[in-house]
């Protein structure tokens, strides 16, 4: 292997937006903190719950759009019964 062509792994510190922190190695070089948005212990994989990241609206678009949808097809289901 060539000497001097590999980076430095060093370790870090891991802060989420959740507020946990951790210690681990990186070869990232900008700073002696790492910054990410979601971790083990708020992810909904790992904790079981399912958080609902809503962006511009577009959940609630989904529910308007589909919801009516599943209510007419409910009515007509109640109507061929009849």
């Amino acid at each position: 292997m060539k000497a001097e062509i590999h980076p430095d792994y060093k370790e870090k510190t891991v802060i989420c937006n959740c507020g946990n922190t951790f210690k681990t190695r990186s070869t990232y070089d900008k700073g002696e903190t790492l910054r990410v948005d979601i971790c083990n212990e708020c992810h909904p994989f790992y904790t079981g719950k399912h958080k609902i990241v809503d962006t511009a609206g577009r959940v609630d678009q989904f529910r308007r759009r589909f919801g009516a949808l599943k209510q007419t097809e409910a009515s007509k289901d109640e109507k061929k019964d009849k």
